[in-house]
């Protein structure tokens, strides 16, 4: 019996499960970006948001 199966099922959950793990610290990053009340932390989440997204800053 073929072991690729099994190993193609198990790389799909895992890719599963770390996309959704993913998804979740961005919305967290992102909500505590705009609820935050201090104006330190939503600007250190916004940083953080950048970092996670790789998006570049402006210039």
């Amino acid at each position: 019996m073929s072991v690729l199966p099994s190993v193609l099922d198990d790389a799909a959950v895992l890719t599963a499960v770390t996309g959704l793990a993913y998804t979740g610290a961005v919305v967290t990053v992102a909500a505590s970006s705009v609820l935050s009340r201090s104006s330190e932390r939503r600007r250190d989440a916004r940083a953080t948001l950048t970092i996670l997204l790789r998006r570049r800053g402006p210039r």
